[in-house]
């Protein structure tokens, strides 16, 4: 198997692949995926898988194992009709879906920045996103971090990534920012994702996920409901405005 495509190119929306295996559970596995894997609070992309003669609606993708090495399985509708292993065919993305989790993804990343405190969990959604801090008291002033966030957006940083060892991350824990999910380890290397520059850097944290390429392609931000989630704990929402 090959790279995953979104880790080359998160913009690709369509590519070509072999069907190299079908998992337990009825999905499909490529030799060089394009589909995001569910996984680090990212819903899985969706789409459709065409070949000479067939069509397969991809409704979600999930982790799964292929010889030994995790992968994007593709989960088709009930029933549908899987292709051969051994046929060529065509990943279409649902780049509408794709695009919205990039920015979302990327805005969670930036509200870190704004409210510097350890994050306890994390989800992405198309129409609503949020991070759980360890936050004993709300914020004082929703609106002025709604303005900060706003304007690091504004501010087009670019996004951009590199990969460091196991070792690497394990001698600068502080780049974990995350406290109930952990970045992906074992493979021999930590892949991390930067906004801004490495002169001026505004953020720098392991990620797996698929984020856009500058921040003013995530357009403006609205912050919703700050709910208390348990004593030390509260939720902070994100919506996309546009």
């Amino acid at each position: 198997m090959s790279e995953a495509l979104y880790l080359q190119d998160a913009y690709l929306t369509e590519a070509p692949a072999t069907v190299i295996g079908h998992s337990d559970q009825g999905g499909v596995i490529v030799d060089t995926p394009l589909f995001y894997a569910t996984g680090g609070g990212q819903p899985g992309d969706q789409g459709r898988l065409s070949w000479q003669g067939g069509e397969m609606a991809v409704q979600t993708t999930v982790k799964g194992s292929f010889e030994g090495a995790i992968t994007s399985v593709m989960v088709p509708d009930d029933g549908a009709s899987l292709p051969a292993i051994g046929t060529e065919v065509t990943q279409h993305l649902n780049w509408d879906l794709r695009l919205r989790h990039m920015r979302m993804h990327s805005a969670l990343h930036l509200l870190s920045v704004i409210v510097p405190l350890p994050v306890t969990g994390g989800q992405i959604g198309a129409e609503k996103s949020r991070l759980d801090f360890a936050m004993e008291q709300p914020p004082e002033d929703k609106q002025a971090l709604e303005q900060a966030l706003n304007a690091l957006i504004a501010r087009d940083l670019t996004v951009s990534e590199q990969w460091i060892t196991d070792e690497e991350l394990a001698a600068n824990p502080g780049l974990v920012k995350t406290m109930s999910v952990q970045p992906p380890k074992g493979a021999g290397r930590v892949r991390l994702v930067r906004m801004g520059t490495d002169v001026e850097q505004v953020d720098l944290q392991p990620c797996g996920g698929t984020h856009v390429k500058s921040s003013a392609e995530i357009g403006k931000i609205r912050i919703g409901k700050i709910e208390k989630k348990g004593r030390l704990n509260r939720r902070v929402a994100l919506h996309l405005i546009d």
